[in-house]
């Protein structure tokens, strides 16, 4: 082998096809894509399209509801945190809270803060402070002689004269009574 001899393997470079370059090329014209229509034409993106025919994404029926003011809560149960604390990953003399949870590797991000959760046992000595908890998870931690509290509250939305909406509204008179009657 000779130094003028080096070149690609047989296929490994391709060269690329110039097209509208005049009839005799073969691809002069309209440059290989036929004669109008959306293919014709730059940038065409016809995924989907069924000639005209009602498409099969818009015969499917709607189905389901996504709320948009639902809460986005990460979720934790109390199983993990022991086991985060036996394998040290958290300190049972600090208060646990969302940062420390998100450096432990324990929960992802979330808009409202962390939900802990009654899964597993708990048996370190623990100050949560969480979004939420559930019942179950709650007593756990008062079982294993820790304390929880909980910081979330619920959004007030506003109509357009910047006055709480009559849902809103209602809460409120709702825990009112609630809070009369000792409830």
């Amino acid at each position: 082998m000779k130094l003028n001899e080096i070149r690609n393997n047989p296929g490994a470079h391709k060269r690329k096809t110039k097209v509208g370059r005049g009839s005799s090329s073969g691809l002069g014209k309209t440059s290989g894509r036929g004669v109008k229509g959306a293919k014709a034409r730059t940038g065409n993106a016809v995924y989907g399209f069924e000639g005209g025919q009602m498409p099969l994404h818009m015969r499917m029926p709607k189905r389901g509801f996504n709320n948009i003011f639902a809460n986005d809560f990460a979720e934790v149960n109390v199983g993990r945190i022991q086991k985060a604390i036996d394998e040290k990953k958290l300190d049972v003399s600090a208060k646990i809270d969302f940062a420390l949870l998100k450096a432990a590797g324990l929960c992802g991000k979330a808009r409202d803060g962390v939900r802990l959760l009654g899964g597993g046992e708990l048996t370190a000595k623990v100050e949560i402070e969480v979004a939420g908890a559930s019942v179950s998870a709650i007593g756990a931690v008062k079982k294993a002689g820790g304390s929880i509290v909980t910081t979330f509250k619920k959004k007030v939305y506003m109509n357009k004269n910047g006055q709480p909406g009559k849902k809103s509204v209602r809460r409120a008179k709702a825990a009112e009574k609630k809070a009369a009657r000792g409830g």
